[in-house]
């Protein structure tokens, strides 16, 4: 379960280049993050703030495969993106390097500044502005423990770690 965020609220079909502009591709991540949704809102990276979720339309992180476009989100402590539905690369990729994504149809319910919690085990965000449960579809116990340990390779070397400790 996420501690808790501000909304941030994008339509259908934000891409790949949006979120991880190729202007800026050679760059540390941290300077990409910084141009990170600034064609759909200029002003994102610099107000964002860690635990802050966004929430979005169909085709969330369509494009290219770039995983620098959920490193970008990550970097500026985007703590889940909820969506009609997501690219399946990009979904792929925010599970595997500890973004929580969850499929969300109901996240009208979930306005721009609102404060929200999200527990991908149950499948559901909290309104903390409003008290409104919005469900949405819950992630399998190995996925939540994936993203809780901060992605696949975290979590591949947690579990090698209790094996040999075991042994």
């Amino acid at each position: 379960m996420t501690g808790g965020g501000r909304v941030w609220r994008f339509g259908d079909d934000v891409d790949t280049d949006a979120l991880a502009p190729g202007l800026y591709m050679k760059l540390p991540i941290a300077e990409l993050a910084r141009h990170c949704l600034e064609s759909v809102d200029p002003e994102f990276a610099a107000a964002v703030r860690p635990g802050d979720i966004i929430v979005a339309g169909r085709n969330f992180g369509m494009g290219s495969s770039r995983e620098q476009a959920v490193l970008a989100l990550r970097q500026l402590g985007v703590d889940a993106v909820l969506a009609r539905s997501f690219a399946g690369i990009f979904y792929r990729n925010a599970l595997n390097l500890g973004l929580l994504a969850l499929v969300c149809s109901d996240g009208e319910a979930l306005r721009v500044g609102d404060q929200a919690t999200i527990d991908g085990a149950k499948g559901e965000a909290g309104n903390l502005t409003t008290g409104a449960r919005i469900p949405c579809e819950p992630l399998p116990p190995h996925l939540v423990q994936m993203v809780a340990d901060g992605g696949l390779v975290p979590h591949l070397e947690r579990r090698l770690a209790r094996q040999k400790e075991k042994t």
